[in-house]
Formats: structure tokens, sequence, C-alpha cells
């Protein structure tokens, strides 16, 4: 395929398959990350042999959605550290130290 046959088709990929071709591009670039990235060569390591375990077993993973969705409830149950600590008779609201009624 050519490059301009490759250019013709890009407007027709959905936005997903579309941020694929981003990152493999920016990968093959050695520009996964911004060039003032702060993370250590470990973390880089790291990063990068959980993108090559996702792309083994794409099975094991969740769409964002359902992640987010995950998350909202967990930290639904669990109070924050922050209210964890208020004196009795105290909550908080908007980080503000209100009286409970």
């Amino acid at each position: 395929m050519s490059k301009t046959e490759i250019l013709e088709e890009l407007p027709k990929l959905t936005p997903e398959e579309r941020e694929e071709i981003r990152l493999k591009l920016a990968e093959l670039d050695g520009e996964w990350l911004d060039s003032d990235d702060p993370l250590s060569d470990k973390e880089k390591a790291l990063l990068e042999a959980r993108l090559e375990d996702l792309e083994k077993h794409p099975e094991k993973s969740i769409p964002w959605s359902e992640a987010e969705a995950q998350l909202k409830a967990r930290s639904a149950r669990t109070p924050s550290p922050i209210s964890r600590k208020l004196p009795s008779g105290m909550r908080s609201a908007n980080r503000d130290w209100v009286e409970s009624s």
C-alpha cells in the first residue's frame, strides 16, 4: 500500500483505530511519551511490559467506562483518608471544615 493510499484511508478509520496508529507511529519514532517525561527507565520498562501483555491478552482488559464505574463505586464505599481523620461531630464539605448538623 502506498503512502497516498494510506493517507486516503485515514479519514475512514474510527477514533480508536486512529489512536492506535498514533501510538504505533510514536513507538516507531521512539516518542511514545513526551520528550520531557518524568518516567524512569524502570517505569518505562514496566509500562512497555504491561502494554505488551495487553496486546497478547486483550481479553484481560476492560473498557475505560467500566473501569471508571468500578473506581467510582469503590470510592463511594471507601471514605477518603481526610474524612476518616475528622474529629467527632465534624465532616468535610468542599475541602472546608464544617460542623455536622
